[in-house]
């Protein structure tokens, strides 16, 4: 217990420890002196910018990326501009702010992603001063250059950049400036002297922290708290103000009885903590100040950076990592002196019974009699979470499971929960991987955000195990894992296409939700298209092998899979894909190779595309085909000229199809229409397009009985077609005298039955029609036979209609 508790020291109500992470593996001759200095939060990668020890020398600056451990993860000379400052994005990916406002975006691996610059305004007046900050929306950069002018950049993924308003009296930058994130928009707040001021869009406004002390001439250095939601400001009197970031209400205010600007501030607020508290660090100087007067002093032996997290403060030197925070009320209850705290009689009683001795009953008897047995397992899980040493962890379950024994509603849910979180958490904070994180951060980070940086880091074995260990869904967790595994293999050039694409087919297998496309995408960007195509005969779904087939102008090959697959939508994508990027010749040719393709095209053509179908019929020397096309093309043709031209082409290709059939069916219709137009010319009557039967009937009915006798031999009319044919249209005109003599000239071939029945028909429709009887008109209908002319029964069904209104 004594050992435990050394290292704390009392702050008001609260204590604070300081935990060692890391013994740092890097080799830094001189720490980080000279070196501008950045690490992400959420236990992230640390970037240095050392700078030559001789500023007059010729030699580069050095960029270089480590874990959180002192591992080298990537190390470059600087060739770009000067940089003011450094940053981290919420993926992890360094920005570099350059002051001539260019930033410019690496990996974790020092691999350049892209760059943007803040504007012209900033290139013109350079680059101050800059910080990179998180906000609901993303990453964002904020600047003040050398105008005293401010540009925010909220989210860099989405770039917006805001000038914000001027600032009375500003020369230069300011005294010190911080961003805030308030009302789901972020603000500038920054010290000018004694003066303050919040920038938004639209306005510089001045406030006033409410209770500063009136000693204080300037505020010197400020931090926001990780949640934004609180503020500190430290004056050249010494004085440290805390309050809300509104500026609403005051927190505290301590005197630190230290005048000098401090080099770093930043907030050791624990979630759900009460009360307020910040780090303060000076070159070898660390301080803790809280709401009460008191503070923690710790001396630094080398030069070392703050680092602000959720539930603390990092501190990275030149050779140890640690990390600071406020003790957990559930270890305070456990393990402070004299503590009668359940958890630390349970502790107790385990111990005891592991010594096999008789107190453990006496301590388990006081426990129970309090009732409050279920409290004390509670406590000591919770401070199994906040414990970095698994000893101390281990210590703190194996006590929480003997009390589980002697309870019997006990729900084990925490108890396992908090298992599998420490198995994940001591394999991550382990030397070689390097995130020393917290059960706090964890589970404010989640699983899947964890799994996607290890991922990130290329550390897919321990990402793949913790995903099994946790029974993640396969698609949620291995599968993506060795997705992303696949996508890195692919961009390694030193292995030949045949060796990747068998190990990328071996180790994913049948994964579920494992889209090859994607990976085949990926080399294809790398420039390995041979590799993509071999990767995508893996893709069991032709939808998303074509669309990169055709990317990478594999056309032929796309077709072939788009058929294979039986999509005709994904052939006619094909198709219209290749008729765009294809000359008309070797589009045609690509069709004539692939018939499913051919003959859906054609379908298309005949609704779309009427020439080109054409044009495909003469591709193939289909000379019956394109018979058939000029034929149709010569009905929707109205002048005659153009019409007999049509055809004539079609009695040209019928005949090439030795088609003989056709094509003298073909020149009869030319003959008709021929016959037609000299008919329209002589007699004014519009024949034109009609059929050989509608010629017909409308020369019977028109009485040029000599041209349709003409017609009738001409064409070799049948007799009983003709005869029937003009028998119907005189008793259309009711002309029963000419009807009498046709019946007395020749004995019809139809035979006298219909000839009767068309005349008593007539004369029952006139007699029905006259007297408007809707009775007997049914009545007629009734009796007509299904020979009877089609134009008579329409004559009857209007009249019985009208009679019906009557």
């Amino acid at each position: 217990m004594a050992f435990i508790t050394a290292n704390w020291n009392p702050l008001g109500e609260a204590f604070y420890r300081k935990i060692e992470l890391y013994e740092m593996g890097w080799s830094l001759r001189d720490g980080l002196k000279e070196c501008l200095v950045a690490a992400a939060p959420y236990g992230g990668p640390i970037a240095l910018l050392r700078q030559p020890q001789r500023p007059s020398s010729s030699a580069r600056p050095q960029l270089e990326i480590y874990s959180s451990s002192g591992t080298n993860m990537a190390s470059f000379p600087w060739k770009s501009g000067p940089v003011r400052q450094l940053g981290w994005t919420v993926c992890d990916d360094l920005l570099c702010i350059q002051e001539d406002g260019t930033v410019l975006i690496y990996d974790l691996f020092g691999a350049f992603k892209r760059h943007f610059s803040m504007g012209n305004e900033v290139v013109q007046n350079q680059v101050l001063e800059a910080k990179v900050f998180h906000s609901p929306y993303g990453t964002g950069v904020a600047i003040v250059t050398g105008a005293s002018r401010f540009t925010l950049a909220t989210n860099i993924d989405d770039l917006k950049l805001r000038r914000l308003p001027e600032v009375p009296g500003l020369q230069g930058a300011p005294s010190c400036w911080a961003v805030l994130t308030q009302d789901r928009q972020t603000k500038v707040l920054l010290a000018n002297g004694a003066d303050l001021y919040i920038l938004d869009n639209t306005s510089c406004t001045p406030v006033t922290p409410p209770g500063l002390s009136p000693q204080a001439c300037s505020i010197v250095n400020m931090a926001v708290s990780f949640s934004y939601k609180y503020l500190a400001l430290f004056t050249d009197s010494g004085h440290l103000w805390m309050g809300s970031a509104n500026l609403k209400d005051k927190l505290s205010e301590v005197d630190t009885k230290v005048r000098t600007p401090p080099k770093q501030m930043v907030w050791c607020r624990r979630p759900k903590s009460q009360q307020p508290s910040v780090v303060i660090m000076w070159d070898r100087l660390l301080l803790v100040a809280g709401e009460c007067t008191d503070t923690i002093q710790y001396t630094l032996d080398e030069e070392s950076v703050c680092v602000a997290e959720l539930d603390g403060v990092r501190i990275v030197g030149g050779s140890r990592h640690e990390l600071l925070q406020e003790v957990p009320s559930a270890c305070q209850d456990i393990f402070k002196i004299a503590s009668m705290a359940p958890g630390a009689l349970l502790l107790e009683a385990h111990k005891e019974y592991e010594k096999s001795s008789q107190k453990a009953d006496e301590y388990l008897r006081e426990i129970k009699e309090q009732s409050v047995l279920g409290e004390a397992v509670r406590q000591c899980v919770e401070a199994a979470g906040y414990e970095h040493e698994p000893e101390t962890q281990k210590t703190l379950l194996r006590a929480a499971s003997f009390g589980k024994c002697f309870l019997s509603n006990y729900p084990p849910e925490p108890f396992v929960s908090m298992c599998r979180d420490l198995k994940v958490l001591n394999s991550v904070r382990d030397y070689t991987v390097g995130i020393p994180l917290t059960h706090t951060q964890y589970k404010q980070m989640t699983v899947q955000v964890l799994i996607d940086r290890l991922v990130y880091r290329k550390l897919y074995p321990l990402a793949i195990e913790i995903c099994r260990y946790l029974k993640t869904p396969e698609y949620q967790g291995v599968s993506r894992v060795l997705k992303h595994w696949a996508c890195c293999k692919v961009q390694q050039k030193e292995e030949p296409d045949e060796s990747i694409a068998h190990a990328v087919s071996v180790k994913l297998g049948e994964a579920a939700g494992i889209s090859y496309s994607e990976i085949a995408a990926r080399a294809y960007e790398c420039g390995r298209t041979e590799l993509a195509i071999k990767l995508l005969e893996f893709e069991p779904r032709s939808g998303e092998q074509v669309p990169l087939l055709l990317k990478m102008k594999r056309s032929q090959l796309a077709l072939s899979k788009a058929i294979e697959s039986g999509d005709t939508d994904l052939v006619y994508t094909v198709v219209t894909y290749l008729k765009n990027e294809m000359n008309r010749g070797d589009f045609f040719m690509t069709l004539r190779n692939q018939p499913v393709a051919l003959s859906l095209y054609r379908q298309f053509c005949k609704h779309q595309e009427q020439d080109t179908l054409k044009d495909l019929f003469n591709q193939d020397d289909d000379h019956q085909e394109l018979g058939n096309f000029y034929v149709k093309a010569s009905y929707k043709e109205k002048r005659l000229e153009a019409r007999l031209s049509l055809l004539q082409s079609a009695v040209d290709e019928y005949n090439k199809a030795k088609n003989e059939f056709a094509a003298k069916a073909t020149e009869e219709e030319m003959k008709l229409l021929r016959f037609q137009r000299r008919l329209d010319e002589e007699k004014g009557e519009a024949l034109l397009g009609l059929s050989l039967q509608e010629t017909l009937h409308a020369l019977l009915t028109s009485n040029f009985h000599k041209q349709a006798e003409q017609l009738y031999r001409d064409f070799r009319v049948p007799d009983k077609r003709y005869w029937w044919l003009k028998l119907t249209a005189l008793a259309e005109k009711d002309d029963w005298e000419e009807m009498e003599k046709f019946s007395k000239s020749k004995k019809s071939p139809i035979g006298y039955l219909p000839f009767v029945e068309v005349l008593c028909v007539r004369a029952c429709v006139r007699a029905a029609i006259e007297r408007r009887s809707e009775g007997e008109i049914s009545t007629v209908l009734s009796r007509c036979s299904p020979t009877t002319d089609r134009a008579l029964l329409e004559r009857l069904n209007r009249a019985r209609s009208t009679a019906a209104k009557k």
